[in-house]
């Protein structure tokens, strides 16, 4: 069952865990994207009850979990640093709000601006 998308305007609806069953008659989740969008699929699982434990293990560790980066780097690579946003360069008062709905249900964005001092 997909999730069906957020209505324009409305509160930004989150992921979906889905729990299934796979070819092998194993259970499995699946977290999806508010648009149906499969975003990572479990192991398999030996019954419903470890599945569901599962889930509860991802929203534990995985809701904030760092990043590591494992991805090997090409030889002479640099990596470039962003450029300083012009509201957040001293001087300017730019009011950028975010259109976008934050990416967490939980997480509230409130802009703030940076006064040169």
């Amino acid at each position: 069952m997909a999730a069906k998308p957020a209505e324009p305007g409305g509160d930004h609806m989150a992921g979906m865990f889905e729990i299934f069953n796979d070819e092998d008659s194993n259970f499995r989740f699946r977290i999806t994207a508010p648009d149906g969008t499969v975003m990572a699929t479990s192991r398999p699982f030996p019954d419903k009850q470890s599945a569901v434990a599962g889930i509860a293990d991802v929203r534990e560790y995985a809701g904030m979990g760092h990043i590591t980066d494992l991805c090997l780097t090409p030889p002479g690579f640099t990596p470039q640093r962003p450029a300083t946003p012009a509201a957040l360069q001293p001087g300017n008062d730019l009011r950028c709000p975010s259109s976008r709905p934050a990416p967490y249900p939980w997480f509230h964005y409130t802009p703030t601006i940076l006064s040169p001092n």
